[in-house]
């Protein structure tokens, strides 16, 4: 598991779910976890918004749908305040459309509810540090409904990677590599040691592979890299 990076005190955790034993239960695995703290509970995305603007967490784990305010709009509303946190939905296979709308929202990531604890408390870590969170299974079944939400309506295909195989051509063989590594989930500083390259030439390199591949951020590259089995 990779280390936090987060100095001189516990990372901030806020859980955001409609069921009180879900919400519990996950409050009781991460405040088990050293030097994780869970500042707070949420009930939906409003509760949600107001609780992060005062306890300000470093991660949310949002569930994506829940009566009142959804996590889709929850999530809208702390980034657009509160670019700096972190998001990470936590969803079924049945709430496509809204994992969907939460990517377009710049979510870092998304897993299934039932995965077992260490693999959420893992998944904290990725985003926290910078990297994403994309289950294979579930980014298969998105792209299945991205094709064909864009078949039915074109507007829909501006969360869909492009096919872009001259955009691939355009790459470099290290941007390929940053590309595969980012679908992995990897963040700056893993692509960094992996490679042997520096965090900020990693930087460049992302930046310039996302206008070469004309994509809206490192999550849709990430998808995208999965997409083309990079």
């Amino acid at each position: 598991m990779p280390p936090l990076e987060r100095s001189g005190s516990h990372l901030k955790i806020l859980i955001v779910d409609d069921q009180r034993l879900m919400r519990e239960g996950l409050a009781t695995i991460i405040g088990l976890e050293e030097g994780m703290e869970v500042v707070g509970t949420a009930v939906d995305g409003r509760d949600a918004y107001n609780q992060a603007v005062e306890l300000r967490p470093d991660v949310v784990l949002m569930d994506i749908r829940m009566p009142g305010m959804d996590g889709v709009a929850g999530t809208e509303l702390i980034l657009r305040h509160m670019p700096e946190t972190k998001v990470l939905i936590l969803t079924t296979f049945d709430d496509a459309e809204l994992i969907l709308q939460a990517l377009e929202k710049g979510v870092q990531g998304y897993l299934l509810k039932d995965l077992p604890s260490e693999a959420i408390v893992s998944a904290i870590h990725t985003v926290y540090n910078g990297g994403t969170v994309l289950q294979p299974d579930i980014t298969a079944m998105l792209l299945r409904e991205m094709k064909k939400a864009a078949e039915r309506d074109p507007a829909a295909a501006r969360t869909l990677p492009p096919e872009a195989p001259d955009g691939l051509a355009a790459l470099t063989d290290r941007e390929k590599e940053v590309l595969a590594l980012l679908g992995q989930g990897c963040s700056n500083k893993e692509i960094a040691e992996a490679l042997t390259i520096t965090e900020g030439t990693v930087k460049n390199h992302v930046s310039n592979l996302i206008a070469k591949l004309e994509l809206r951020d490192r999550t849709q590259a990430a998808v995208f890299a999965v997409r083309h089995s990079l």
